[in-house]
This record gives C-alpha cells, sequence and structure tokens, in this order.
C-alpha cells in the first residue's frame, strides 16, 4: 500500500495495490501491523461501520468527545463521495483546519482520520455504500456535531444549496465549529 500523509499530520490518504486481470480485481485494504508501521503508533480496530446514501447527502460533521473519541479508516465500495477531517486538536498547529479527499470505488482510496478529529462526507455518485473501522465503539452520550456550513471552517462542499440532504438530528443539534467540544 502506498501511504501519503496529507498537509495536517496524522490524517493519511492510503492507496492499495491493486491486481486486475480478466476477472476482476483483488486488493488487500487493511492489515493492522502494515498500517500501524506506517502511522508510527498503534491503532486497534473494534468496530466495523457502513451506510448507503444518495446524490447530496451530506453526514457530518461529526465525532465522538473524551475518552469515546474515535480514529478512523474509512473508504467507498459504490460510487464517490468528498470525505472532510476537521482538526479539532488545539494543541495542533493544523487547529481548525480541514482536509478533503475524494473517495470512491474506482480510485480506491482510503482515509485514516485520528482521534481528535470532526468527520463528514457528501455523496457525489447517485448512490454510494460507504464503510469505516473505528478504533472505539460508538457512545451515543459523547456523540457531538458540528455544522457542515460553518463560515469559520470554510469548507467547499462541491454540492451546495437545495441538493444538499441532513438528517434531523444534523439539522437540530449540530453546532457552530466555535462552540463544539475540542480537544486537547
Amino acid at each position: 500500500m502506498n501511504y501519503i500523509e496529507t498537509e495536517i499530520p496524522g490524517v493519511w490518504v492510503i492507496e492499495p495495490k491493486v491486481f486486475s486481470d480478466a476477472r476482476g480485481y483483488f486488493m488487500e485494504t487493511w492489515r493492522e501491523s502494515e498500517l500501524n508501521e506506517a502511522l508510527g503508533h498503534d491503532v486497534h480496530f473494534v468496530q466495523d461501520n457502513q451506510s448507503k446514501s444518495s446524490r447530496g447527502v451530506l453526514r457530518g460533521l461529526h465525532f465522538q468527545k473524551g475518552d469515546a473519541s474515535q480514529a478512523k479508516l474509512v473508504r467507498v465500495l459504490q460510487g464517490t463521495v468528498v470525505d472532510v477531517a476537521v482538526d479539532l486538536r488545539r494543541s495542533s498547529p493544523t487547529f481548525g483546519r480541514h482536509v478533503a479527499v475524494e473517495l470512491s470505488a474506482e480510485n480506491n482510496r482510503q482515509l485514516f482520520i485520528p482521534r481528535g478529529f470532526a468527520h463528514g462526507f457528501q455523496v457525489l455518485s447517485d448512490t454510494a455504500v460507504f464503510t469505516y473501522k473505528v478504533d472505539n465503539r460508538y457512545a451515543p452520550e459523547a456523540e457531538c456535531s458540528i455544522r457542515f456550513d460553518d463560515p469559520e471552517l470554510g469548507i467547499e462542499w462541491p454540492i451546495d444549496g437545495d441538493e444538499v440532504v441532513l438528517s434531523e438530528k444534523d439539522l437540530s443539534h449540530a453546532v457552530s465549529f466555535r462552540d463544539a467540544e475540542k480537544f486537547d
């Protein structure tokens, strides 16, 4: 696999080696020992999650606070999304900045997002199947959400206006970046 660190240290784009022939393709998508060696620290995933969404759906910007925070390894099995990670670590030189990466079933790219980040994605294709590994179990009491359109973050989502589809929870419970919980 090819590991490419983004402009925010700790956030990595991972490109698997794809072996194609007349039958189709084969690729290894994750190996714990290789990932940990590339990252320089240990990450142990404990849960896999998957969602299916239609064009314009925007899920995020979500994170879990405190001891329930999660590192994630995300990828797309079908379709195309733009995936965003926002640095919520006060001690980081990139605090408040974000990374946006296009992930698709065609490019097979994955994104590793460490603890201390808010995460979201928007579906660009008719549908998308999105999957991710997390290193901590979901804890509903620790769930937080930041407004996807917070002007302080300046995220340029590819689809905007009336085409954006949000959950009721994100519409009514997401807070501004300024008011959101942060990490030390």
